[in-house]
């Protein structure tokens, strides 16, 4: 929609109940509702995004990346309806769309495929056979596969015919075809790809590769370009190979070839190997558009309305490193699961010199279970390789998003892990330092101590948290503020220093938001001795935000000295105690056990003392 605007093209959006208010909607000139919440009713109905073009005036259709991006009946079903499909030739997805035929027309065009069995024969008796023939490990994948599904690695023959059978029910299950190819396992895997792009007059070029060797489950977790390690000569045989794939199918539009790469000895040509064509522009395209300076988008819309590629493959040139993290809404410490939920805060690094950020998300979106959890693609360029990781750590490490679980701290430890900047990188990175990447499950007594002292300036500084906490610039000298985490607690006093660790913190009256390492953690505070959440003037104990009421330690009438514990609210899986802000009387109770309670609903009124 960006490059659209700046092309002074009016877009048309496309959502489902779940998306009602996400960003991608009121970023359009107009937006069309197709359905409820569940893909299979809404955006995998080719024929109400079509009726939605149709109704709107729309003359062009682009897939994104996902959903029906490649799928070439869809493609000829927005043909036929005489709209611009912006994307290759149906017949061009449908070439690539298999992987044993794709590998069949790749081995006739001179591109280099992975040694392995392609064969009709889909027999156990056949297929153990071969597997023996290409010697173990060898790789199972499903002819339809994508994704990582469908695919299974095996190591001895005994194991064959039980992960085959596995392999297949999985394949049938994701893509309604449970035909598979073998693969010769590669030991030292790197994936290399490289972005290749069409036009309608017979023009292909390359934009050079693309490095995306750190996955986990198959799924790409970071990318970066140019590839590290990969010499002119390697690069110059690779990239000519991507562009005779691409032609080899008359490609139109943006596209991706795949290559599995055997670095046990370095990337060489002779030891790089086809795997599979994507037929759509690329997640991680970001990293190719800040090395080279071209927006593919643009590229995209110009190519599908009739025009030449704007530039030549010598006016191609690659300029520095850029590598993108992918940034998800998952919990890392159960598994990687997603996590769902609305983002009461989301906290993105803003776009700068060298750091590029692309999200379809903000602060008030909702995470649903519904749809990938990714929120953002942080992106970063520099100079050289070193610079854009300094970049991406720097951008990663302000990221604070609560109470939705993310992986910004997994991403940070894993650019800022010494054999990434080493650039001793395989597909298996990521569970061979699986114990460098442990998430922290609170911050330590340490953490707590630095956020309290940051707090304690924060209260120096701000006239409402003075309000709020009774301190006064004129007090005592050793301002007193206490820190809990689930099991961790610090206590501070203002003159204390701290070095080293980094944080910020988003502070409510009683709960703070702290980030650490790109990770982020609530903290109960516990204000400074003899002081509550009231005004001095009226008394009035309001609730510092929503909660409920989990105990109520007064009753109408009775008498309380400052300090005294009134009422605990739970707020944001939290204890949150709220304390007599002097001595006095307790009237106009309202708080009731176990009731919810809005942000400044008055729960009780302390009376002064005559």
């Amino acid at each position: 929609m960006r490059t659209a605007r700046e092309m002074g093209v009016a877009t048309v959006a496309v959502y489902s109940d779940a998306d009602a208010k996400a960003l991608h909607v009121r970023e359009a000139d107009e937006a069309v509702h197709i359905g409820p919440s569940p893909a299979a009713e809404s955006y995998l109905v080719g024929a109400k995004i079509i009726a939605a073009a149709k109704e709107t005036g729309a003359e062009e259709i682009h897939p994104g990346y996902g959903f029906l991006s490649e799928n070439a009946d869809f493609a000829q079903a927005v043909i036929d309806a005489g709209l611009i499909w912006v994307g290759p030739k149906p017949e061009s997805i449908r070439a690539m769309g298999l992987k044993d035929a794709a590998k069949t027309l790749m081995m006739e065009a001179g591109v280099p495929v992975t040694p392995g069995y392609l064969g009709e024969d889909q027999s156990v008796e056949r297929l153990a056979k071969e597997a023996g023939a290409i010697g173990y490990p060898v790789l199972i994948k499903a002819v339809a596969g994508g994704g990582g599904k469908g695919m299974r690695k095996v190591d001895a023959a005994e194991n064959f015919a039980a992960d085959l059978e596995s392999c297949q029910r999985e394949a049938k299950a994701s893509f309604g075809n449970d035909e598979v190819l073998l693969e010769k396992w590669i030991t030292s895997p790197r994936h290399i790809e490289v972005q290749v792009f069409g036009d309608s007059h017979g023009n292909v070029v390359h934009l050079f590769e693309r490095d995306c060797s750190l996955q986990r489950r198959h799924q790409k977790v970071i990318e970066e370009a140019p590839a590290p390690g990969m010499d002119e000569a390697t690069r110059e045989e690779i990239c000519a190979a991507a562009v005779r794939a691409a032609k080899a199918v008359d490609y139109e539009g943006a596209g991706t070839i795949e290559f599995i790469a055997d670095a046990s000895e370095g990337l060489r040509a002779d030891r790089i190997f086809f795997m599979e064509m994507n037929t759509r522009l690329q997640v991680e395209h970001p990293v190719t558009e800040e090395i080279t300076g071209v927006d593919l988008v643009e590229w995209q819309l110009r190519v599908a309305s009739g025009e030449p590629i704007p530039l030549k493959q010598d006016e191609l040139s690659i300029n520095g490193h850029a590598i993108e993290a992918r940034l998800y809404a998952e919990d890392v410490a159960t598994g990687f699961l997603p996590s769902t939920g609305t983002l009461e805060q989301c906290h993105l690094p803003e776009d700068s010199e060298g750091v590029r950020i692309e999200t379809g998300i903000e602060r008030g979106s909702a995470v649903s279970l519904f749809y990938d959890p990714m929120i953002a693609k942080v992106v970063s360029h520099g100079s050289s390789r070193d610079e854009a990781i300094y970049r991406l750590g720097t951008a990663l490490e302000g990221v604070a998003v609560w109470p939705v679980k993310s992986n910004a701290s997994f991403l940070f430890d894993l650019v800022t892990h010494r054999a990434f900047a080493a650039a001793d990188l395989t597909t298996a990175f990521i569970a061979d330092h699986e114990h460098d990447l442990k998430p922290m499950v609170e911050p330590n007594p340490e953490m707590l101590g630095q956020a309290a002292l940051h707090l304690i300036r924060e209260y120096e500084t701000d006239e409402e948290l003075r309000g709020l906490t009774g301190f006064r610039l004129n007090g005592p000298a050793n301002l007193t503020v206490r820190l809990r985490s689930a099991n961790n607690s610090y206590e501070v006093t203002a003159d204390q220093e701290f070095g080293g660790n980094t944080y910020s913190s988003s502070a409510a009256p009683d709960i703070a938001l702290m980030s650490y390492r790109a990770d982020t953690f609530p903290i109960q505070l516990d204000h400074p001795r003899g002081t509550g959440h009231a005004s001095a003037a009226d008394g009035a104990i309001l609730a510092p935000m929503p909660g409920k009421v989990i105990a109520v330690d007064v009753t109408d009438g009775q008498k309380v000295k400052a300090g005294d514990r009134l009422i605990v609210l739970e707020a944001m899986k939290m204890e949150h105690a709220l304390t007599a802000p002097f001595d006095g009387t307790v009237t106009e109770l309202a708080a009731a056990q176990d009731g919810q309670v809005q942000v400044e609903a008055v729960l009780c009124v302390v009376e002064p003392r005559e």
